[in-house]
Protein backbone atom coordinates (compact mmCIF):
# COMPACT_ATOMS: atom_id res chain seq x y z
CA UNK A 1 0.00 0.00 0.00
CA UNK A 2 1.82 2.96 -1.11
CA UNK A 3 1.80 5.71 1.88
CA UNK A 4 -0.33 8.99 1.73
CA UNK A 5 1.83 11.49 -0.30
CA UNK A 6 0.74 14.34 1.87
CA UNK A 7 1.03 13.17 5.66
CA UNK A 8 3.70 15.52 6.04
CA UNK A 9 1.63 17.98 5.63
CA UNK A 10 -1.85 16.67 6.91
CA UNK A 11 0.72 16.11 10.33
CA UNK A 12 1.29 20.03 10.18
CA UNK A 13 -2.63 20.58 9.65
CA UNK A 14 -3.10 19.06 12.21
CA UNK A 15 -0.59 20.36 14.68
CA UNK A 16 -1.87 23.76 13.56
CA UNK A 17 -5.48 22.64 14.54
CA UNK A 18 -4.34 21.50 17.71
CA UNK A 19 -2.31 25.01 18.32
CA UNK A 20 -5.58 27.30 17.25
CA UNK A 21 -7.68 24.75 19.71
CA UNK A 22 -5.20 25.62 22.70
CA UNK A 23 -4.87 29.23 21.75
CA UNK A 24 -8.95 28.86 21.81
CA UNK A 25 -9.22 27.67 24.87
CA UNK A 26 -7.06 30.33 26.26
CA UNK A 27 -8.55 33.05 24.95
CA UNK A 28 -12.06 31.90 26.50
CA UNK A 29 -10.74 31.25 29.45
CA UNK A 30 -9.15 35.01 29.48
CA UNK A 31 -12.36 36.34 27.96
CA UNK A 32 -14.56 34.75 31.09
CA UNK A 33 -11.66 35.75 33.89
CA UNK A 34 -12.47 39.24 32.36
CA UNK A 35 -15.84 39.03 33.07
CA UNK A 36 -15.57 37.80 36.48
CA UNK A 37 -13.21 40.57 37.58
CA UNK A 38 -16.31 42.86 35.22
CA UNK A 39 -18.73 41.34 38.25
CA UNK A 40 -16.85 41.60 41.03
CA UNK A 41 -15.97 45.13 40.47
CA UNK A 42 -19.37 45.91 39.93
CA UNK A 43 -21.06 44.10 43.02
CA UNK A 44 -18.25 45.78 45.37
CA UNK A 45 -19.47 49.06 43.66
CA UNK A 46 -22.96 48.51 44.72
CA UNK A 47 -21.99 47.09 48.07
CA UNK A 48 -19.92 49.99 48.58
CA UNK A 49 -22.87 52.56 47.56
CA UNK A 50 -25.32 50.66 49.69
CA UNK A 51 -22.83 51.29 52.42
CA UNK A 52 -22.61 54.94 51.18
CA UNK A 53 -26.14 55.25 51.45
CA UNK A 54 -26.66 53.94 54.64
CA UNK A 55 -24.30 56.37 56.08
CA UNK A 56 -25.79 59.15 54.59
CA UNK A 57 -28.76 58.20 56.47
CA UNK A 58 -26.57 58.69 59.42
CA UNK A 59 -25.31 61.81 58.42
CA UNK A 60 -21.82 62.12 57.27
CA UNK A 61 -19.18 64.98 57.41
CA UNK A 62 -18.34 66.69 54.55
CA UNK A 63 -14.97 65.26 54.17
CA UNK A 64 -16.62 61.94 54.36
CA UNK A 65 -19.42 62.44 52.07
CA UNK A 66 -16.17 63.58 49.47
CA UNK A 67 -14.56 60.06 50.16
CA UNK A 68 -17.23 58.30 49.11
CA UNK A 69 -17.77 59.76 46.21
CA UNK A 70 -14.23 59.51 45.11
CA UNK A 71 -13.92 56.20 45.84
CA UNK A 72 -17.22 56.03 44.01
CA UNK A 73 -16.06 57.58 41.19
CA UNK A 74 -13.04 55.57 40.73
CA UNK A 75 -14.70 52.51 41.26
CA UNK A 76 -16.77 53.78 38.44
CA UNK A 77 -13.52 54.36 36.21
CA UNK A 78 -12.39 50.82 36.89
CA UNK A 79 -15.31 49.40 35.93
CA UNK A 80 -15.32 51.42 32.51
CA UNK A 81 -12.01 50.12 31.69
CA UNK A 82 -12.77 46.86 32.90
CA UNK A 83 -15.91 47.22 30.15
CA UNK A 84 -13.35 48.08 27.68
CA UNK A 85 -11.32 44.80 28.62
CA UNK A 86 -13.86 42.70 28.29
CA UNK A 87 -15.07 44.24 25.16
CA UNK A 88 -11.39 43.58 23.69
CA UNK A 89 -11.25 40.34 25.12
CA UNK A 90 -14.50 39.35 23.21
CA UNK A 91 -12.87 40.92 20.22
CA UNK A 92 -9.74 38.28 20.47
CA UNK A 93 -12.03 35.18 20.76
CA UNK A 94 -14.12 35.77 18.50
CA UNK A 95 -11.04 36.36 16.21
CA UNK A 96 -9.73 33.27 17.95
CA UNK A 97 -12.33 31.13 16.91
CA UNK A 98 -12.35 31.84 13.46
CA UNK A 99 -8.91 30.98 13.34
CA UNK A 100 -9.89 27.77 14.94
CA UNK A 101 -12.97 27.16 12.05
CA UNK A 102 -10.17 28.05 9.33
CA UNK A 103 -7.98 25.33 10.79
CA UNK A 104 -10.10 22.88 11.33
CA UNK A 105 -11.71 23.59 7.77
CA UNK A 106 -8.33 23.05 5.79
CA UNK A 107 -7.05 19.90 8.45
CA UNK A 108 -10.87 18.23 7.53
CA UNK A 109 -9.95 18.96 3.82
CA UNK A 110 -6.45 17.10 4.14
CA UNK A 111 -8.15 14.40 6.19
CA UNK A 112 -10.57 14.07 3.47
CA UNK A 113 -8.03 13.78 1.20
CA UNK A 114 -6.26 11.42 3.02
CA UNK A 115 -9.27 8.76 3.51
CA UNK A 116 -9.83 8.55 0.05
CA UNK A 117 -6.10 7.73 -0.69
CA UNK A 118 -6.35 4.77 1.70
CA UNK A 119 -10.06 3.77 0.49
CA UNK A 120 -8.40 4.24 -3.55
CA UNK A 121 -5.59 2.05 -1.72
CA UNK A 122 -7.61 -0.30 -0.23
CA UNK A 123 -9.82 -1.32 -3.09
CA UNK A 124 -6.57 -1.40 -5.38
CA UNK A 125 -5.03 -4.17 -3.00
CA UNK A 126 -8.57 -6.14 -2.71
CA UNK A 127 -8.56 -6.03 -6.85
CA UNK A 128 -4.96 -6.93 -6.61
CA UNK A 129 -5.57 -10.20 -4.34
CA UNK A 130 -8.61 -11.10 -5.82
CA UNK A 131 -6.60 -11.23 -9.34
CA UNK A 132 -4.12 -13.53 -7.72
CA UNK A 133 -6.86 -15.67 -6.45
CA UNK A 134 -8.09 -15.73 -9.61
CA UNK A 135 -5.27 -17.14 -10.81
CA UNK A 136 -4.77 -19.50 -8.46
CA UNK A 137 -8.22 -21.08 -8.81
CA UNK A 138 -7.58 -20.91 -12.46
CA UNK A 139 -4.28 -22.58 -12.42
CA UNK A 140 -6.02 -25.65 -9.64
CA UNK A 141 -8.61 -25.62 -12.14
CA UNK A 142 -6.25 -26.37 -15.68
CA UNK A 143 -3.74 -28.66 -13.49
CA UNK A 144 -7.34 -30.83 -12.80
CA UNK A 145 -8.05 -30.87 -16.38
CA UNK A 146 -5.06 -31.89 -17.41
Amino acid sequence: MKPFALQTVLDLMQTRADDATKELARLIANERDAKNKLQMLQNYRDEYAARFSESAKNGLSQREWHNYQSFLNRLDEAIDAQRKTVAAQVNRTAAGQVQWQQQRKKLMAFDTLSERHFAHETARESKREQKLQDEIAARKFSEKES
